[in-house]
């Protein structure tokens, strides 16, 4: 019977491996499937000769620009003149500090002012009439991922989830034989932290959001949510072996976050509510980096958490949700000089508290995220090369005066000369244990990686790979790079470039951490201690993950249904 029941779990962990593959192909499969043509929504026709240009996104910056939605080619137009922008109550413009102004049937743009169908604008010498989109079409160029969408229907969402839920009652059923078979027995009648216990309620955490997104919340589409889910599921079950406590707490994390996630769902239906709210958001997170200077606790030589009562949280991981909301806008508060200056500001200011913590590898994230959304505002690489210069030389002041930075750098790529001192210990180890996990892992709880310190959060990737082998690993690692090229492919469908820059912030600020997190276990890259998304261990990490994967699902066209007056 035993030898069965051995059997049975050596083909179980190689099973898990090739269900891993194929859950993460149906999600991102899904993705792809359901999508409308593009086509123009509007237009613009030139009232002296009559040309008509076709109006293709929500935000449309008009300007001589080339790079301007749509280039006027007139001297008395400044670079970035005007926008014109769609909302639910239907089609406004807005003046962005042009030379000239902007005029709408005759009246000078002050404000935001709403625009109706058969309107003149006026912008310099040119004149156009806003025309209905129907009556001329254009299809809008596809990115990539949407270039080859199969008619085939996509998965049910249930059906999705049915196969995410096996998956992680699999894991449920390795865990009890952690050690081997002769010892299930003793594991199934164990007191209520057994692993199938976390595993029941991790299924019911799941299926009770499922339902609520579904019925509740009516959300047409439930690709990136199981995605996630099945993430955040690995990660709890990657605790039942190692701390249960810390497994549950995990759960109840996620709950949190995936509330979270709802919670600015609805909050970000509006971007014009982002405007109104900013202001208040930069300052609560100043105010949260200031408290944590004050009163952070030093762990492992930075000074990023704080200790309320039993509760230990992570301040800068929240932070990160209020960076998106500071850096992006929509298009027409984009274009000033007002909002930049807000912006680099604030920058300076989240990446020189987490300096003074000594949380490098979080303000290396801010600073990337900073690159990404200096970027896409501008697309100009002079900003990209001086931000860039302005890090060298802070990097260097950093690796003067903080002795433990330097001595990582020292040992970096050098940690077999240092397997038994700090420099090199924990990277050392997990090469050793991803080597010995082979392909399909030595089973969940059979590792030997648990032991070292930080396993299951700066180290999870070697733990991942150890237990479930490295086909999972690098399968969770490809998944969570491709919700970058999933936020960028959806952009040109936002309705608001706050939509578009968060996006593509939040999965870069995802795909940036899971980066140094991988490359710094791994010793490609300095060990900087930050956290792979969804899977490791944190329960501020895991609320801030479930709070950035918001501003990917908002990008997405099927979030939202509006309906647009045409008057």
């Amino acid at each position: 019977m035993e030898l069965v029941m051995d059997i049975a779990v050596v083909a179980l962990r190689m099973l898990l491996p090739l269900y891993t593959i194929v859950i993460v192909y149906q999600c991102f499969a899904s993705m792809r499937r359901k999508r409308r043509s593009e086509r123009s929504l509007v237009l613009l026709q030139d009232t002296e000769t009559g040309v008509k240009i076709p109006v293709l996104f929500w935000e449309n910056s008009i300007g001589r620009s080339r790079g301007s939605d749509i280039a006027v080619d007139d001297p008395a137009v400044s670079r970035d003149h005007c926008v014109l922008l769609r909302r639910k109550e239907g089609w406004f413009i807005a003046d962005t500090g042009s030379k000239t102004g902007t005029f709408v049937n005759g009246s000078r743009v002050r404000r935001r002012t709403q625009v109706k169908i058969d309107d003149i604008i006026s912008i310099g010498n040119r004149e156009y009439a806003l025309k209905r989109g129907d009556e001329f079409h254009e299809e809008l160029k596809s990115s990539w991922f949407f270039s080859k969408v199969s008619n085939k229907p996509a998965m049910k969402s249930y059906k999705l989830m049915i196969l995410i839920t096996l998956f992680h009652i699999f894991m449920g059923v390795e865990a009890c034989f952690c050690n081997g078979a002769e010892n299930f027995k003793e594991y199934w009648f164990s007191p209520v932290f057994d692993p199938m216990y976390i595993c029941a309620a991790l299924v019911a955490v799941e299926w009770i959001y499922f339902a609520i997104s579904s019925f509740a919340l009516k959300r047409v589409s439930f690709e990136i949510e199981s995605l996630c889910l099945f993430l955040t599921g690995i990660g709890v079950m990657l605790l039942v072996r190692q701390d249960m406590r810390s497994a549950l707490v995990q759960l109840i994390a996620a709950a949190v976050g995936m509330v979270v996630f709802c919670a600015l769902i609805k909050f970000i239906e509006n971007p014009d509510r982002i405007g109104k709210w900013r202001l208040i958001i930069m300052i609560a997170a100043v105010g949260l980096l200031a408290i944590n200077l004050v009163f952070g606790k030093v762990t492992n030589g930075s000074a990023n958490w704080i200790q309320l009562g039993p509760i230990t949280i992570q301040p800068s991981e929240f932070v990160k949700i209020a960076y998106i909301f500071v850096g992006a806008s929509t298009l027409d508060r984009l274009q000033t000089k007002q909002n930049l200056i807000e912006f680099i500001i604030f920058s300076m200011v989240c990446v020189g508290a987490l300096a003074l913590m000594g949380d490098f590898g979080t303000a290396l994230i801010f600073f990337m995220s900073f690159l990404i959304i200096s970027f896409v505002r501008s697309g100009d690489f002079k900003t990209l090369i001086l931000a860039l210069t302005g890090a060298s030389a802070a990097a260097i002041i950093v690796l003067r005066f903080k002795a433990y930075v330097l001595d990582r750098f020292k040992a970096w790529r050098h940690v077999w000369q240092h397997t038994q001192d700090a420099g090199g210990y924990q990277q050392a180890r997990t090469l050793t244990y991803i080597a010995s996990g082979g392909l399909f892992g030595v089973g969940i709880g059979n590792g030997c990686l648990k032991y070292v310190a930080a396993s299951e959060s700066d180290l999870v990737f070697g733990l991942m790979s150890e237990e479930m082998g490295f086909i999972v690993a690098v399968t969770i690692a490809i998944a969570v790079a491709s919700l970058f090229l999933y936020a960028r492919s959806v952009t040109t469908r936002a309705r608001s470039t706050f939509y578009s820059i968060s996006a593509c912030c939040a999965a870069g600020m995802l795909v940036v951490q899971m980066s140094l997190n991988i490359f710094g276990a791994t010793d490609i890259l300095p060990l900087t201690g930050v956290t792979f998304p969804f899977i490791s261990a944190g329960g501020s990490s895991i609320i801030s993950c479930w709070g950035l994967l918001a501003f990917i699902k908002a990008a997405d066209e099927k979030t939202y249904s509006l309906k647009v007056k045409q008057k």
